[in-house]
């Protein structure tokens, strides 16, 4: 049986519709709270590796207050040199490109620029051709996802972007054939948002303005529905692209 190792972050931040879809096709879910102090697998041929998201950033590597980011760091490149199929999510997307050579700058916007941050639903479009990868065919209409990030992810030149948003060109990369970074979230459900609006309410407000709540939970409303199909598929094509043999 193939054995997913989940790194998580924090409580709120769960690998949720990630989860569902491994335990469905026969893999064995084993979710690791770093900030419990639980410690980092040791991997092995034929396991898979899925590092989830969390307010710190690539610029808290030596922050002793997150002292199992830089071994995290070690265990992805680890994962890399032993083809262990991985994937980031967010701050695991960054994680990865670090990992590999890049790393993180403020996201800007508005007029004039100014560090902003990407927050709430909006779609993200395939950057290439379809060609045989199921990924990308997956992404040949725009998908609505959400987003909540004020980073943007500088890629290693062995990076190939597959997908990007209006206002952030690395939402959906890969590196090698075993490895893929998501700047934003297909896991997360209605329940897991609204958690995260009320427990995020500083760097929402920041990027929304003081209704930014009201506005996420619209969004949530109009959006998470509907695209819950399509980041389903998405979700099956990118694992059946790393474990081929589960789905």
């Amino acid at each position: 049986m193939t054995r997913l190792f989940v790194v998580q972050h924090l409580d709120r931040e769960t690998p949720g519709l990630f989860e569902d879809l491994a335990q469905q096709h026969g893999m064995s879910v084993h979710v690791i709270r770093v900030d419990l102090g639980e410690p980092l697998p040791s991997l092995v041929k034929g396991d898979g590796l899925l590092v989830l998201g969390g307010p710190m950033g690539v610029g808290d590597l030596h922050n002793p207050a997150f002292p199992w980011l830089e071994d995290e760091v070690l265990l992805i490149q680890q994962a890399l040199e032993h083809q262990i199929p991985f994937v980031g999510v967010c701050l695991g997307a960054q994680l990865l490109a670090h990992a590999c050579g890049g790393g993180v700058e403020p996201l800007l916007g508005g007029d004039p620029p100014r560090p902003l941050a990407e927050v709430g639903w909006a779609p993200i479009t395939s950057t290439l051709e379809a060609g045989n990868q199921s990924v990308i065919r997956s992404l040949i209409q725009p998908l609505d996802v959400l987003h909540w990030h004020g980073d943007r992810i500088i890629l290693p030149k062995n990076a190939n972007v597959l997908a990007s948003s209006v206002r952030c060109r690395e939402q959906l990369f890969r590196i090698g054939p075993l490895a893929y970074g998501l700047q934003f979230h297909l896991e997360v459900e209605d329940e897991d948002v609204f958690r995260w609006i009320a427990e995020d309410n500083d760097f929402i407000c920041a990027a929304l303005g003081d209704n930014a709540a009201d506005i996420l939970r619209d969004q949530q409303q109009l959006y998470s529905s509907s695209s819950r199909p399509r980041r389903l598929k998405l979700l099956s094509d990118l694992f059946s692209e790393l474990w081929p043999s589960q789905f």
